[in-house]
């Protein structure tokens, strides 16, 4: 899959027609599906990168927030860039923001409690009243769809309270009484509050409008795949009802992928695989953590340990792997970015080997420009290169990465694997160094016996022939990746 945006990506409405007219690009490369941002009407109007969500059913339809359009097109832009997709047999995967709410349109008064935000079990006051806009009526919109209000009893959080200092408020209602919601781990003491209004999912009122939402917007844009957002702090319950009812409603096996975002935290996504009871698959941010720290530590790193600790290696049915995304990119609130040179290296081991869904971000193919403050406030402009060879390692995931898998990982700084093809494909052979070149003698497979392999993205110049035996001593550019595969070939 391609993640189509990024934090950064151009507004006035073009992103949506830049997906349509990308259509037959992104399936010659073999992309099969595309994860578009969030398409509702955010409290930021058409400046938002929509992870603020207002109005879930204006998809760039209505006029609120000063717009029509959001960010990054009209409703019907959208619906035309799902449409040219699945016409070519590329799914769409929507973006699914149910963890909060955000640009109320009136103030309420109702009871809170102050807590202490770095330990969120920690009352930092008695109860007491505040205001706060948790009032949400989409005047805009006029109720078409749907005639549900929200209102204090709809969140449990706040982080604003009129006339008072910054902070965390907890709210008090009848569906809170033993305060926030259950997590899996106690990070922050409980991490349910992430921003804005939080959503109280244990509100029946609010499970049963989010169910009927997303039938509705299944039915209204016809998508085949979700991203969960925030899913650390939601109930676990919530989604293995939310994803229960989706498919049910709709009759369709909706693939489902949940960020979690856990650096080098292995037990947390397992422990939170089996308490949504597998229904969706999570981001494998241990994996994108040690790409980060690989590209960081040169040849100081082991790639004999590149998956360790991984959901990829643990638990690969339910590995959505990456390299980079919105959040970790330069200047983003989990900034943790693969430098340029590994990038090559990072992706050749999400597309070409069996375990894990592998995610493209959208600069490493089409790159990017940008500006804005770090986090000293100081300005920063950002140039994303494309990666090199990003294209030609997506055509050779998608002609010749099949087959079974043999590892060769017993160098610290260069490491191999083949895969053997099957009967439609070649297979192909992969080498890469995070060091000085080399080579390394892989077994390849006794059918392969007298061909000539080249290295596909042309690191070598040099051929390899296969032996009698099946197998070859295949070259490690210096620093990069190779992939080898039979000659001839386009």
């Amino acid at each position: 899959m391609i993640q189509f945006f990024h934090w950064y990506s151009d507004g006035n409405g073009q992103l949506y027609n830049e997906i349509k007219n990308s259509t037959d690009f992104l399936n010659d490369l073999g992309i099969s599906t595309v994860w578009f941002p969030p398409a509702y009407k955010s409290s930021g109007g058409g400046y938002s990168v929509g992870y603020d969500p207002y109005d879930l059913y204006d998809l760039g339809e209505f006029d609120q927030k000063e717009t029509i359009s959001t960010k990054y097109g009209t409703k019907q832009q959208y619906l035309d860039a799902v449409k040219s997709l699945q016409d070519k047999d590329i799914q769409a995967m929507v973006d699914i923001v149910l963890n909060h709410k955000a640009g109320g349109d009136e103030k309420e008064s109702f009871n809170a409690i102050k807590v202490d935000s770095e330990d969120r079990n920690h009352n930092l006051s008695e109860p007491f009243e505040i205001e706060s806009y948790t009032k949400f009526m989409f005047p805009g919109r006029d109720k078409k769809y749907s005639d549900f209000e929200w209102n204090f009893t709809c969140f449990s959080g706040v982080d604003y309270a009129e006339n008072q200092e910054e902070g965390i408020y907890r709210i008090i209602n009848e569906y809170a009484e033993n305060g926030w919601d259950k997590m899996i781990d106690d990070e922050k003491g409980n991490y349910d509050y992430l921003m804005y209004n939080d959503i109280e999912h244990r509100n029946p009122f609010v499970s049963e409008e989010l169910n009927r939402w997303g039938k509705w917007y299944y039915d209204t844009v016809g998508f085949n795949a979700v991203r969960l957002d925030a899913v650390k702090h939601i109930g676990y319950n919530f989604f293995k009802e939310w994803l229960t009812l989706l498919r049910a409603n709709t009759q369709e096996n909706i693939f489902a992928v949940g960020e979690y975002w856990a650096p080098g935290q292995l037990p947390l996504l397992q422990k939170y695989i089996e308490a949504t009871e597998g229904c969706m698959s999570l981001f494998d941010s241990s994996l994108q953590h040690n790409f980060h720290e690989a590209s960081n530590l040169g040849d100081q790193f082991d790639l004999r340990k590149i998956f360790d600790e991984t959901l990829t290696l643990n638990d690969p049915i339910h590995s959505v792997t990456l390299v980079d995304n919105h959040d970790t990119q330069p200047l983003q609130q989990l900034e943790a970015p693969v430098e340029n040179w590994f990038k090559p290296l990072a992706y050749a081991l999400i597309l070409l080997r069996e375990n894990g869904y592998p995610c493209v971000f959208y600069p490493d193919l089409f790159g990017a420009h940008y500006s804005d403050q770090d986090k000293d406030g100081n300005p920063q402009e950002i140039h994303l290169e494309k990666v090199e060879n990003i294209e030609q390692l997506l055509k050779a995931r998608k002609n010749f990465a099949y087959g079974s898998q043999k590892d060769y990982f017993e160098n610290p700084n260069f490491i191999g694997w083949i895969r053997e093809g099957n009967e439609q494909h070649d297979g192909c052979a992969v080498t890469l160094s995070n060091k000085e070149a080399s080579q390394i003698s892989m077994e390849i497979g006794i059918k392969y016996a007298n061909r000539t392999f080249a290295d596909f993205l042309g690191k070598s110049t040099e051929k390899v022939i296969i032996d009698e035996n099946g197998w070859g001593n295949f070259q490690v550019p210096a620093g990069n990746v190779s992939v080898w595969i039979p000659e001839p070939f386009d």
